[in-house]
């Protein structure tokens, strides 16, 4: 009786220490990779000479500033409310909790502005139609912002929660790692096949410390995985193109 009883505690104060140590792990993994993607055209451009981003310009709007500082505000966030659960101040974590969420929303208008005008300007990668691409960070947003308010809407469930806050960084990674030498002439398959590999850490994890997966990575994973087709199918219509046009005047 006395195994039976602690068991599920013991479980339970496990999962907590891996999951501490996981989700610490994995704030800092992508913090890396937001600083090598945007370092050359954004973090380092004070002491190097900056390359030409991938929309083709050679200086920064205050609008794509504005933007970077958000998306670094996030990202720094991200690190503290980790390390505040890591830490057992879930008090702090739940009160700057509010933060996160008005920074999520923060994240959603200021993105699709910089995404809308930089397609304005006619800014994408090389051989994309400016007006097709803009898909791709509009989609990026919507995802954020569906993970962000699911996130919100189970912050008393712990589990679900913090799976819902890393696929909602996850849905935007992508923008930092087709920067990466070499990774954007894979085109979007490529560089969206490898941000799937932070999808693809936590379902392993959950794998080797719970036995089984999150229903969160399986359905946000498929959600994900699913955009990246759909959004190439729809960014060739007429009905997008029509969109795009009006978003741009």
């Amino acid at each position: 009786m006395t195994f039976t009883a602690t068991t599920p505690a013991r479980s339970s104060a496990a999962h907590g220490t891996t999951d501490r140590t996981f989700y610490s792990g994995i704030a800092i993994v992508l913090a890396a990779t937001v600083l090598i993607g945007f370092g050359p055209t954004f973090y380092l451009r004070p002491f190097i000479d900056p390359p030409v981003t991938v929309g083709g310009a050679r200086t920064l709007s205050p609008l794509a500033y504005l933007h970077g500082a958000v998306f670094t505000a996030w990202v720094v966030l991200f690190i503290v409310q980790t390390r505040l659960i890591a830490r057992r101040h879930t008090r702090v974590h739940q009160r700057l909790g509010i933060a996160t969420a008005v920074m999520g929303a923060v994240m959603v208008i200021v993105g699709a502005m910089t995404a809308i005008a930089a397609a304005a300007r006619g800014g994408s990668p090389p051989g994309t139609d400016p007006l097709e691409f803009l898909v791709v960070p509009m989609f990026d947003l919507v995802l954020f912002s569906a993970f962000i308010a699911l996130a919100v809407a189970r912050r008393r469930d712990r589990e679900s929660h913090k799976r819902l806050m890393l696929m909602a960084y996850i849905s935007i990674i992508t923008a930092a790692i087709a920067r990466f030498p070499g990774v954007l002439p894979l085109g979007p398959f490529g560089f969206f096949g490898l941000s799937c590999i932070f999808i693809v850490a936590g379902v392993a994890y959950d794998r080797v410390s719970r036995g089984r997966v999150h229903p969160v990575y399986i359905w946000g994973g498929a959600a994900f995985v699913l955009s990246v087709p759909l959004r190439l199918m729809i960014s060739t219509t007429g009905a997008w193109r029509a969109f795009a046009e009006f978003l741009t005047r």
